[in-house]
């Protein structure tokens, strides 16, 4: 399993919004996290939370690229950029990203499709579901795998390689309680149907502290660590996560006990 660490160079982030805006701070916490374990570091700079506020495109970029530019010149790791905007993601990979993560699963802006094949970048695609049409989906798992695979589709046509594909289902993203429950469970479900390397991102959400049956903030991380020695059972590729340090232990730990070692992780 390989970590992603969350970097999200926003003011309004629903766990670490206005934490890292300063591009000295954002590389400083980005290098850290690689310190900790982080395989790949997922720079944001606008928050897709509930009722966040959309950004424009030049606010975005002033937001990303200095801090993936500088983090380039510094580090080897991975860079990912969190954006489901094109202009976004083409001078992201440009200044040194190599990795772009869209939530709208190139769906949002009908360049982006073209720019991950021009790119040539490792890709994720997350079901995307508006927040708004929240308990839409009727048919959870038929839905969201086939929402994924128009997904596939649309970049396949655009010329992205299937190699460079990664999957994610989408939890918090127009789905209820229940539905993401669901998809927490039977998460290997999607992998299996799809036959691509899955990542799965519930840091610190909503869905963590109603699976923790307690309201209490302080406690999401050992909520989110619960989630992802779960996923690494159900042989999960890639984990998205706030805090690096406590996962990789954790998975340290579960991966020494089931028999593996490090290097499985």
């Amino acid at each position: 399993m390989r970590i992603m660490g969350i970097l999200n160079v926003t003011p309004d982030s629903f766990s670490d919004g206005g934490q890292y805006v300063d591009v000295e701070k954002a590389v400083r916490h980005a290098k850290q996290m690689v310190k900790d374990g982080a395989d790949m570091i997922d720079i944001g700079g606008e928050s897709t939370r509930p009722g966040a506020t959309p950004v424009t495109l030049e606010e975005e970029l002033a937001r990303v690229i200095p801090v993936i530019k500088r983090l380039k010149e510094e580090s080897d790791v991975l860079i990912s950029i969190d954006t489901y905007k094109a202009e976004v993601a083409r001078q992201a990979v440009l200044a040194g990203a190599s990795m772009i993560n869209d939530v709208g699963g190139a769906k949002l802006d009908p360049d982006m499709p073209r720019i991950m094949a021009e790119s040539r970048a490792l890709i994720i695609l997350m079901h995307h579901q508006k927040h708004s049409e929240e308990g839409k989906i009727t048919q959870l798992k038929d839905e969201v795998v086939n929402g994924l695979r128009s997904s596939i589709d649309l970049v396949r046509q655009a010329g992205v390689n299937l190699d460079k594909i990664v999957l994610d289902p989408g939890i918090g993203f127009g789905k209820s309680m229940a539905q993401n429950r669901e998809i927490l469970k039977d998460i290997d479900h999607y992998q299996k149907r799809l036959g691509l390397p899955m990542l799965l991102g519930v840091s610190k959400k909503r869905i963590v502290r109603e699976l923790m049956t307690i309201d209490d903030q302080d406690m999401l991380s050992i909520g989110t660590i619960a989630t992802t020695c779960y996923a690494y059972t159900k042989g999960i590729d890639y984990i998205r996560v706030h805090d690096v340090k406590e996962n990789k232990v954790a998975l340290n730990v579960l991966t020494s006990l089931m028999g593996g070692n490090e290097n499985d992780l």
